[in-house]
């Protein structure tokens, strides 16, 4: 079965969506058969991706309030250096609406874990895209993951926020699924010459210890650009140090999840015309 994994903080901004776009790439091209869901009504995993959001016929909406199989949405991503390994069910502004069907359903909180049921074992991994507030769908994120990773911002703001969200993954683990765990906390936005940054990193890793991920997401120019080409930062520029830190964020988590790391990925990155030996 593959690990799924919530990516969620309900502080907005804190880079939810260029982690989940740009792990998943970095995973997919280490050769792990990767799965976003785009679970936000903004749907910029979606586009942030290269999927076009005005062709969608079907999208989680489908799965999670009319019940279609969530097969029916998976879209592959079309560039060749991640084909076969990293795949999408996209997300449409209607997802907004769930919220409200949601209220009158039958186990609303358990819908989207459901659908995720049949297609769990087709991937190694499945990153869930929360929208940035802690409301039904967020819920339901968390119940169908076996995991959460934290995007913390380096910024004052951000730590005064994790008190809530622990508050709800502690009440999740009560009621709705007691096996979830929190993955690791990811500090991103990190800028150097920022002396708030060097605070909140020190305070988290004392509060949180081994559970901070070692990888630091820095401040990168490439990183905010690669969205509105719908590529992840690896396929638009794998030499920035955006695209560097989420490949070795992808390295740490294969670590924290397998006692062997895949090394595959020169081949797959080779075939895209790009820079090779990144994961060697």
């Amino acid at each position: 079965m593959g690990k799924v994994i919530s990516i969620s903080n309900q502080k907005g901004g804190v880079g939810k969506t260029t982690t989940v776009v740009n792990l998943a790439s970095s995973l997919a091209a280490a050769q792990k058969k990767t799965l976003i869901i785009d679970f936000d009504p903004q749907a910029n995993a979606t586009s942030g991706i290269g999927v076009d959001r005005e062709g969608i016929e079907k999208s989680i909406y489908d799965a999670l309030v009319g019940e279609t199989d969530i097969k029916e949405m998976i879209v592959e991503v079309e560039p060749d250096s991640l084909k076969g390994y990293l795949c999408a069910v996209p997300a449409t502004p209607e997802l907004a609406g769930a919220e409200i069907e949601l209220i009158h359903l039958e186990h609303r909180e358990w819908r989207l874990k459901r659908a995720i049921e049949s297609i769990a074992a087709e991937f190694e991994f499945i990153l869930i895209d929360c929208p940035p507030s802690l409301s039904l769908l967020t819920v339901n994120a968390l119940t169908a993951s076996d995991s959460v990773l934290i995007p913390v911002q380096c910024e004052y703001y951000a730590m005064e926020g994790l008190g809530q969200l622990k508050r709800t993954i502690s009440l999740i683990k009560q009621r709705l699924n007691p096996e979830l765990a929190v993955e690791g906390y990811l500090l991103t936005m990190f800028d150097s010459r920022n002396n708030i940054c060097h605070v909140v990193a020190n305070e988290l890793k004392s509060y949180f210890g081994g559970d901070v991920f070692e990888t630091i997401i820095n401040r990168n120019v490439k990183l905010a650009e690669s969205p509105s080409f719908g590529k992840p930062a690896l396929l638009y520029d794998i030499k920035s140090m955006g695209a560097q830190s989420y490949i070795a964020l992808a390295q740490e988590l294969i670590k924290r999840n397998s006692p062997v790391v895949s090394t595959g990925a020169e081949k797959i990155l080779g075939g895209a015309g790009v820079e090779k030996n990144y994961f060697g």
